[in-house]
């Protein structure tokens, strides 16, 4: 059978932390009727998803371990009822270090949970509360330990570099600490400020670390977690050995997976589809047959171009970078001749390294991979003419 991975989307949290950007609410009033819509979007997808084996499932938010068990349970029971989910599949729940308590955990890893996410962002309280996060790092530790307690082999920590009021020092501190817990999985991200954001109202205002300390903490970061233990396979991404995310790879190999809920993106037969940012709207859509609203707010098939442009810029995310010999397998073109008027330029920049089997970034690519990707995608010109020229694939 084909592989799926499986995202669910759960908007709610108790509280919308200053630099998040993605799609949550605070209102719990409709948990009860969105986990009903999301049971009906189950069996809308179920006969597509039927030549497909589940072997990877997210659930994401907004904060899914608010969720009262009543209304998880019956959902869980739905997606094993609906796909075909392999007996081995990976299943990550998010949860926020305030929100768990080991009963609630003992239930999920019955009912098929096997790897958590927990978001501790910092191991400072002063940077915690400048994120306006709603647990200290006592907390995250005493969830850590209650996750462990409650089975878990596999767990993943967030963590954030580049935050208000953060020094090298005290990053530095938040890694020590982390690591000591011995998590298998560690996804390190730099603050990014949306403009739609509390943070990003704050404009000059809001004091961070300059871009000469953020890239200090980076590259510390790969060093010393490379020492102890954790290879870094993607950017932001670093795992034991065996223990890197398969739901997440999905994303970076151009592999399928499913997304259900409000803002959920998918990537499916071909076709890119996303659904509407808006709560109630996704909830009356699915429930009332009357209601004519769009469901999705993007819906389109991927044509050979954007194939190819996607291709390069997920790709080149992962530590092992640009295979040229499946390049050219998939999209019947050169990467060499297609970029080379680049790829020189960007190795004796470092930014670049020729690979054993083809071209990878450095840490000092990786840094600046948005810049440097956006670059090579602007020869889109010279990538429509590549593909016209040489693949119908």
């Amino acid at each position: 059978m084909k592989r799926l991975g499986l995202y669910v989307h759960f908007p709610f949290c108790l509280h919308k932390c200053a630099y998040c950007d993605f799609y949550s609410i605070t209102d719990h009033e409709r948990i009860s009727d969105y986990i009903d819509a999301l049971m009906l979007q189950c069996n809308d997808y179920a006969t597509a998803a039927e030549p497909y084996a589940i072997d990877s499932i997210f659930f994401g938010g907004g904060t899914p371990s608010i969720i009262p068990a009543k209304y998880m349970h019956e959902f869980i029971d739905c997606v094993y009822e609906k796909f075909n989910v392999s007996v081995n599949a990976e299943f990550t729940m998010e949860v926020n270090p305030a929100t768990v308590k080991l009963p609630q955990l003992r239930k999920l890893y019955k009912a098929g949970v096997n790897r958590i996410s927990i978001g501790a962002q910092s191991a400072c309280d002063n940077e915690l509360k400048a994120l306006s996060r709603i647990h200290n790092y006592e907390e995250f530790e005493e969830c850590f330990r209650t996750v462990r307690k409650a089975g878990f082999e596999n767990i993943n920590v967030d963590i954030m570099y580049g935050i208000p009021e953060q020094t090298f020092d005290s990053f530095c501190t938040t890694l020590e600490k982390i690591v000591a817990l011995d998590p298998e999985h560690i996804s390190l991200y730099n603050l990014k400020i949306e403009e739609n954001t509390p943070f990003g109202k704050m404009g000059d205002s809001l004091v961070l670390p300059d871009e000469d300390e953020e890239y200090r903490m980076y590259e510390y970061a790969i060093e010393y977690l490379s020492s102890h233990g954790y290879d870094q396979y993607e950017i932001s991404n670093f795992a034991k050995k065996g223990k890197e995310c398969v739901h997440n790879l999905k994303y970076w190999t151009c592999s399928e997976y499913l997304g259900l809920g409000t803002g959920a993106h998918s990537y499916f037969i071909n076709t890119r589809f996303s659904f509407i940012k808006d709560v109630n709207a996704f909830i009356s859509t699915l429930k009332d047959l009357d209601d004519d609203r769009k469901l999705t707010d993007e819906n389109y098939t991927i044509n050979p171009e954007e194939r190819v442009g996607e291709y390069i810029m997920l790709s080149l995310r992962l530590k092992q970078g640009i295979n040229l010999v499946e390049f050219e397998r998939v999209f019947g073109v050169d990467f060499e001749m297609m970029f080379s008027d680049l790829l020189p330029v960007y190795i004796e920049n470092g930014f670049m390294e020729k690979t054993a089997v083809g071209y990878a970034f450095t840490t000092k690519g990786m840094y600046v991979s948005n810049y440097i990707l956006s670059t090579m995608l602007d020869f889109s010109s010279s990538i429509d003419e590549n593909i016209a020229n040489g693949s119908d694939k």
